[in-house]
């Protein structure tokens, strides 16, 4: 298990800095910039959402310095808007309770029109119904996810929390697209359309993780369930038991339960995910165009993810990006300038950013770090890519590296160990300048596979800037689908 002391947090930020520079965005001292989510306006303006219920309307957000934005209010009154979306001349969010629409109808800067598109889920006034979105779904629709509360429930258990729900943004017309969802922080449509969100980890999740959303999937969790027997669940791919204890509960849902794209093991890949953006363009560099970058609230952090699609079924893995941002980060969103813009808050979750909220910007200087690019399947192992020509003889030698695979408890723990962990027999061979094969005695379907490249050096010495990545085999490519 990687342990990841203080120390070891800032060097990693140090040695990145050179490649993916951070600037904070100064903010006036009367704006509380808990970020609860980002919209792109024209002639370079955003728009940011606050957990406090304001948007706010930014100018000059792209100085070198971070010096010289100006915030202006642009509506206020919002119950904890956790999403922003703009179409259309409309600007989209889902409050706690609602989704709902606002503009600016006479242009004078500030929102002078708010409509209730739809509010079909109820809360029972637990603090943790958070409501999280929109955004646009394959099937026209806005997708948004609903965390179930925790703790105590003060005014009983109403319906549909845990649940992806598809909403109609002419009609209002809705109804729930998956079940079993627990912390849902980060939901976001992929260039191809399919929608994906990100859950933390807790009770019937092992481990956070980056799943894909696909109506009548069951995501692990029973809290919700009961809802299914209503007659807005059209999907029915979640069957309802007579025996409403939770294990047979849970069995009897498992023919649906979907297994996650990518695990993200606890501590090692950070603790609570949230908002994330695919990377289309290559503004982190070449090598990493069409990947996707996981903000992580309590790390303070930036993940890296590639996906692949086997047997009809994503999966994909994840590697450390960029330490040592200033608070937890909610939100990220491309900026006008490339940069990727960074939305933070602390309060009441904690993280390791010492800020309490805040705005930053990460932008690539140019340079590429020497890095494993793509972690990917293959029959009998997996394919490694890097970034720069590799040294042959380091990456031929078995001692340049090691692998564990494992996997998680489904159970109604917090969080889980590592189940069934197995250290696999493993023969390298270089493939070319920069490509390097693994074949692995042992694939294991439905496991994480860990994989650490400390050893292995580039042409020029160098060693990599990160030497580890984490693989969720879901489908073993050349089998068949399970």
């Amino acid at each position: 298990m990687v342990i990841l002391t203080l120390a070891s947090i800032l060097l990693q930020a140090t040695s990145a800095e050179a490649f993916y520079a951070v600037t904070t965005i100064e903010t006036p001292q009367e704006v509380v910039l808990e970020v609860g989510g980002f919209a792109l306006l024209p002639e370079d303006q955003l728009l940011i959402c606050t957990r406090r219920g304001q948007i706010w309307r930014v100018e000059n957000a792209y100085t070198t310095d971070g010096k010289g934005a100006r915030f202006h209010l642009w509506f206020d009154g919002l119950q904890e808007p956790l999403g922003l979306l703009a179409h259309e001349g409309w600007i989209y969010t889902v409050q706690r309770g609602e989704l709902s629409r606002l503009r600016d109808s006479d242009k004078d800067g500030r929102a002078d029109e708010l409509e209730t598109i739809a509010d079909p889920w109820e809360i029972s006034g637990n603090y943790h119904e958070y409501a999280f979105g929109p955004v646009w779904g394959p099937d026209q629709k806005l997708w948004l996810t609903l965390n179930r509360p925790f703790g105590e429930e003060p005014f009983g258990h109403v319906d549909w929390r845990g649940f992806a729900l598809a909403i109609d943004p002419a009609s209002g017309a809705w109804e729930p697209i998956c079940a079993g969802l627990r912390s849902p922080c980060g939901i976001e449509a992929a260039p191809w359309g399919d929608v994906f969100y990100t859950d933390n980890q807790g009770e019937w999740c092992g481990a956070s993780k980056l799943s894909h959303l696909e109506p009548g999937d069951f995501h692990g969790h029973p809290w919700g369930l009961e809802s299914t027997k209503l007659p807005e669940w059209k999907h029915g791919a979640v069957p309802m038991p007579p025996d409403k204890t939770l294990m047979p509960l849970v069995k009897a849902t498992l023919p649906s339960f979907k297994l996650p794209a990518v695990w993200f093991p606890y501590d090692e890949m950070g603790r609570s995910p949230a908002g994330f953006v695919w990377d289309t363009e290559g503004r982190f560099g070449p090598f990493f165009k069409g990947h996707v970058f996981v903000g992580d609230q309590f790390d303070a952090s930036l993940i890296r993810v590639t996906l692949e699609q086997v047997n009809g079924r994503w999966q994909g893995a994840c590697y450390p990006f960029r330490m040592g941002l200033a608070s937890g980060v909610t939100r990220v969103c491309w900026g006008a300038d490339g940069s990727l813009l960074v939305g933070m808050t602390n309060r009441g979750w904690g993280s390791r950013g010492q800020d309490t909220q805040g705005l930053q910007r990460v932008k690539w200087s140019g340079k590429t770090p020497f890095e494993l690019c793509e972690m990917r399947a293959a029959a009998g192992g997996f394919e490694l890519e890097f970034t720069a020509p590799i040294d042959a003889k380091s990456a031929a030698d078995p001692a340049s590296y090691r692998m564990a695979s494992y996997t998680y408890e489904l159970h109604e723990e917090y969080g889980s160990a590592k189940m069934d962990e197995r250290a696999p027999a493993f023969v390298a061979t270089v493939v070319d300048a920069t490509h390097v094969r693994l074949a692995v005695e042992g694939l294991r379907a439905g496991y994480v596979h860990e994989l650490h490249y400390a050893g292995l050096r580039s042409a020029a010495g160098e060693p990599p800037l990160h030497e580890r990545a984490y693989y969720t085999l879901v489908e073993i490519p050349g089998a068949s689908s399970r």
